[in-house]
């Protein structure tokens, strides 16, 4: 959803700069003890796993594997979580939480390079997801597991927990992502108004230029609006130096090289855009066989909880929740992962154990 205004970023991080590599190591050896699991029952294990016919990373890490198992769908498209390890650390000790580099993001595209990544497309890459949850059910020896999708993520995840309720325990959106086939033009509206209001004519020319209707956008002029949306919002933009990049930066499980691969990934990732804009979850279907969350940040401009939680009232499902989370623009979850995790804890958790109270 937002892979645009990182790309350049990103690929700016994997140059050196004079005076930051020193401090860049200390902060990533600082996290890799962080990262470091040793209770007898954890699990951390990452490595290449042969979905869709190509090697793709999955990580999966947690300090009791009692725990109820987590698999992510990340945003972007192409944009990682794995780089938010040391921000989500205490996730794990509640949930086993699995990570995976979509094809085209990552490590999976740095293993074969942007030849090998196959078919990159929506369908493509929704088939690679259901595999990858029969992995994990597998690996971990588990029926369900909670299926946590965010920003574009969450595009692939309503699809997931409406298809495939026997497979996830319970569905978490955060960012949510609705799609109603272009009838729905406040954010772009919003946009137009907060360019005008900020005076900046050449950004407003350029949005205007676009039009409301994503349906006809390239992918390269999503790349357009999501940047100049994540720009001209103080709160995204702060989220997104603050937050993401720092993240990326600072990584422990990333080199310079990974950094710029993720810079190249995004950029790769945002040709299955087009494909989706007609894509209606209205019409999709608002009945959903297992228990329902949305988790919006009250700021967000990109996704906004507006339009999050008018989907969520039409939703039937065995159990529903929507929540602010306060402060927050996009990427809420990694900017507040304790109110996140206390989310999970008290809503979440109870839920798919069957517990009637939230454990720890």
């Amino acid at each position: 959803m937002i892979s645009a205004v990182l790309i350049a970023s990103a690929a700016a991080l994997a140059v050196p700069v004079a005076g930051a590599l020193g401090h860049r190591r200390l902060r990533q050896a600082a996290g890799a003890r962080l990262m470091r699991i040793t209770t007898p029952n954890g699990v951390d294990e990452q490595g290449f796993v042969r979905i869709g016919g190509i090697e793709q990373w999955i990580s999966v890490r947690g300090e009791d594997r009692g725990n109820p198992v987590v698999l992510e769908i990340h945003g972007g498209p192409g944009a990682s979580n794995t780089v938010y390890g040391p921000r989500t650390r205490a996730w794990e000790k509640h949930f086993t939480v699995v990570r995976w580099d979509m094809r085209g993001t990552g490590r999976t595209l740095g293993r074969s390079g942007a030849d090998g990544q196959g078919e990159l497309c929506f369908a493509r890459m929704y088939r690679d997801a259901v595999e990858v949850t029969d992995h994990v059910r597998a690996r971990m020896g588990v029926d369900q597991v909670v299926l946590v999708a965010n920003s574009f993520g969450s595009t692939f995840g309503l699809r997931l927990a409406r298809q495939y309720p026997d497979r996830y325990s319970a569905y978490v959106g955060t960012d949510q992502n609705i799609h109603d086939a272009g009838r729905d033009d406040c954010a772009h509206r919003a946009l137009l108004a907060r360019l005008r209001a900020a005076g900046k004519g050449r950004e407003l020319a350029a949005v205007e230029e676009l039009g409301s209707d994503r349906r006809t956008w390239t992918a390269e002029q999503y790349g357009v609006y999501n940047k100049i949306a994540a720009t001209s919002d103080p709160l995204t933009f702060r989220t997104v130096k603050s937050v993401v990049l720092k993240s990326l930066w600072f990584s422990p499980l990333h080199s310079l090289r990974d950094l710029g691969t993720l810079g190249k990934g995004m950029k790769l990732s945002e040709q299955i855009l087009p494909a989706t804009a007609g894509f209606d979850d209205w019409a999709d279907g608002t009945r959903f066989d297992l228990p329902f969350f949305v988790f919006q940040g009250d700021q967000d401009v990109l996704t906004p909880a507006d339009r999050a939680r008018r989907f969520l009232d039409d939703v039937q499902a065995p159990v529903k929740e929507f929540a602010l989370i306060e402060d927050a623009a996009h990427f809420a979850s990694f900017l507040h992962p304790d109110r996140f995790l206390d989310l999970m804890l008290t809503r979440v958790r109870p839920v798919v154990t069957g517990a009637l109270h939230a454990v720890r």
